[in-house]
């Protein structure tokens, strides 16, 4: 459980403090209205409504104290530079800055950002990867080299074990977890057997694991729909 500073409810704040909230974190939001605010309430440790450029607001809530301070503000980029480097001026441990462009992305870490977030950005990207391939449940990208995917069962693996499919050799990436139904097996033995109604999570290199998907052309999105 960490403590948890979010400055901006739109709907990535908001988003992130529900989420933040169903991790268990002490959470803080701020935000210039009320009712966003006072939307928040019921998640949060606590709540304030004022303009987080004025310093001395900022001030008052001793940003010190908290383990990661959240920019969220997403449609006036001065603001959310001014708050950015006021925080890391009063002693904000960790802050992390939302971006929609590269060049945003670079005054912020100029201005005392530790990390940025593109939030939409990634969405696209990853939303681009998914649905371009009919073989793809869902996709994380760990870095620009490895990437987490979750595909179905190839028919030829059904009935074999991981060892006799020799799938980290053979592939070049290993087997996270396995998915079934609600329930999710994680770091599988090698005597597990394939079942075709499973998704395996694989990670690895990028360049392996799309040639690893070629494999999947003839596995059409509506039978994978299924058995979702």
């Amino acid at each position: 459980m960490k403590s948890i500073l979010i400055i901006g409810l739109g709907e990535f704040g908001q988003h992130l403090c529900r989420r933040m909230a169903e991790l268990k974190n002490e959470i803080m939001v701020m935000d210039l209205k009320p009712e966003r605010v006072e939307s928040m309430m019921p998640l949060v440790t606590n709540g304030q409504i004022g303009d987080c450029t004025n310093e001395e607001v900022l001030r008052s809530i001793g940003v010190n104290n908290f383990d990661i301070c959240f920019v969220c503000i997403g449609t006036n980029f001065q603001s959310s530079l001014e708050v950015t480097s006021l925080l890391k001026e009063n002693g904000a441990k960790y802050v992390v800055s939302k971006a929609t462009r590269d060049i945003q992305a670079k005054f912020l870490l100029r201005n005392g950002a530790d990390e940025v977030i593109y939030p939409d950005r990634d969405i696209a990207a990853k939303a681009a990867i998914r649905y371009s391939a009919n073989h793809v449940y869902d996709y994380i990208s760990v870095n620009s080299e490895y990437s987490i995917f979750e595909i179905p069962v190839k028919e030829e693996w059904v009935g074999k074990t991981i060892k006799e499919v020799n799938f980290r050799a053979k592939y070049k990436t290993n087997i996270l977890g396995i998915k079934k139904n609600e329930s999710t097996q994680l770091m599988p033995m090698a005597d597990h057997e394939f079942d075709r109604n499973e998704h395996l999570m694989v990670i690895g290199k990028i360049d392996d694991i799309k040639r690893l998907l070629k494999g999947f052309e003839n596995i059409k999105y509506e039978k994978n729909k299924k058995n979702r």
